[in-house]
């Protein structure tokens, strides 16, 4: 079994390499960053199924980076450290989506029984719903994981992208209309829905460049379809 990869992004030095190290001891893949941009970028070009933050850090705080992560994956795992115990901090982390926040100083066996705990529940959550793949051309969708592999490499996708794309590929080489489309993800068909739904189908155009023989096809502007010799 594949371990569970995790981001941690901590600027303390000492209580970055202790937890990085601990939590490898549990069989954990733990990433360690210095600080939010760092983190941002490591984000960006990996999958990880848990992310463990620091609120107080230079260049990009807990909660900035947070919020951009949550942009990207609504559903990811996020616990937030802090040496504050501000009422007010704990509010606003639980706002912008955090799963759980341990106040600093706190004990390896707490933090170790709080992961598992998440894991345990967004594992059990995602068994209600089959993970898949799709290939088309020299491509293949993990939407799991919301990164498509292709013969430049691998891009995580946003949450629209994704489930864009996973439409798209489950009815590849058929029309799909637009209608159908934009109730299936956005709720609607209004007018601003359909510039938005626009607007993601040119960056998914823009992935899929790298395969000439893969394309999404304009029906006279009713539909689309996903075409792959």
């Amino acid at each position: 079994m594949s371990k569970t990869k995790i981001l941690l992004v901590e600027d303390d030095p000492n209580l970055g390499d202790i937890l990085q190290e601990y939590l490898g001891v549990k069989g954990f893949d733990v990433t360690l960053c210095r600080d939010g941009e760092q983190g941002w970028n490591k984000y960006k070009k990996d999958y990880y199924q848990l992310c463990i933050l620091d609120v107080m850090m230079p260049k990009k705080d807990g909660f900035t980076l947070g919020k951009e992560i949550r942009k990207v994956e609504e559903n990811i795992p996020i616990i937030y450290l802090t040496a504050k115990n501000l009422k007010e901090d704990v509010i606003q982390g639980f706002r912008i989506g955090a799963d759980d926040y341990i106040t600093k100083p706190f004990s390896m066996e707490e933090l170790l029984m709080r992961i598992g705990a998440i894991l345990r529940r967004t594992q059990h959550q995602g068994e209600k719903v089959a993970l898949k793949t799709y290939s088309f051309g020299n491509f293949t969708l993990h939407y799991d994981k919301q990164q498509l592999e292709g013969p430049d490499g691998w891009h995580k996708l946003t949450s629209k992208e994704n489930e864009l794309l996973r439409l798209l590929a489950a009815a590849q080489n058929e029309n799909v209309s637009r209608s159908y489309a934009l109730k299936q993800i956005w709720g609607d068909d209004s007018y601003f829905n359909a510039r938005s739904m626009d607007v993601y189908l040119s960056k998914i155009r823009k992935l899929l460049k790298s395969d000439e023989m893969v394309q999404i096809i304009t029906l006279h502007g009713e539909g689309f379809k996903l075409v792959a010799n």
